[in-house]
């Protein structure tokens, strides 16, 4: 049974349309972030992460999120085979983590941003995952390769962009 239109509704080509009263609606409405929910970036001293981590920072500032630097220590001591210099040695934690913070204000401003670093040993690409994962990352940020040996074992951001639960981006 066809209603007849009141004052509200207007009738339309397929019957009464809904009229609504004009709303005040704010020209931009802030949204409070989220806790946590960083911005994770790997880091390893070499110039693409330092590139990384300048980006990381922008980005995390711009989204109002915290910044979550990572550094990964393989398993073991690696020596260079040809002079014998050790390229990874373990590391006090907290000379680890005064060695992040002072990277972290050479290479980028990060006054008023929420920076924590933290070192974890094992597999990069498998650790800044979980890493990521574990701290419901909105973004994980990792610096391009800088050696053609990848070519042939693979590469931390190919593998990240296969497995890693949140977008991978990789800076040059």
């Amino acid at each position: 049974m066809p209603r007849a239109p009141n004052a509200q509704e207007q009738p339309g080509p397929a019957g009464p349309v809904p009229q609504t009263s004009p709303r005040h609606e704010p020209d931009h409405v802030v949204d409070s972030p989220e806790p946590g929910h960083p911005v994770v970036v790997g880091y390893d001293g070499s110039q693409s992460s330092r590139n990384a981590l300048a980006y990381a920072t922008g980005l995390a500032r711009r989204l109002s999120r915290p910044l979550l630097v990572v550094y990964v220590v393989p398993y073991g001591v690696y020596c260079e085979p040809m002079t014998g210099q050790v390229i990874c040695a373990s590391r006090e934690k907290g000379e680890m983590e005064r060695w992040l913070i002072s990277e972290l204000n050479q290479v980028c401003d990060a006054e008023g941003l929420e920076v924590s670093v933290i070192a974890r040993r094992g597999n990069a690409a498998k650790e800044l995952a979980a890493a990521a994962d574990v701290s419901s990352a909105d973004a994980l940020v990792v610096g391009a390769p800088g050696h053609k040996l990848h070519h042939v074992v693979g590469s931390i951001p190919s593998w990240l962009a296969r497995h890693a639960r949140c977008p991978v981006i990789v800076v040059p």
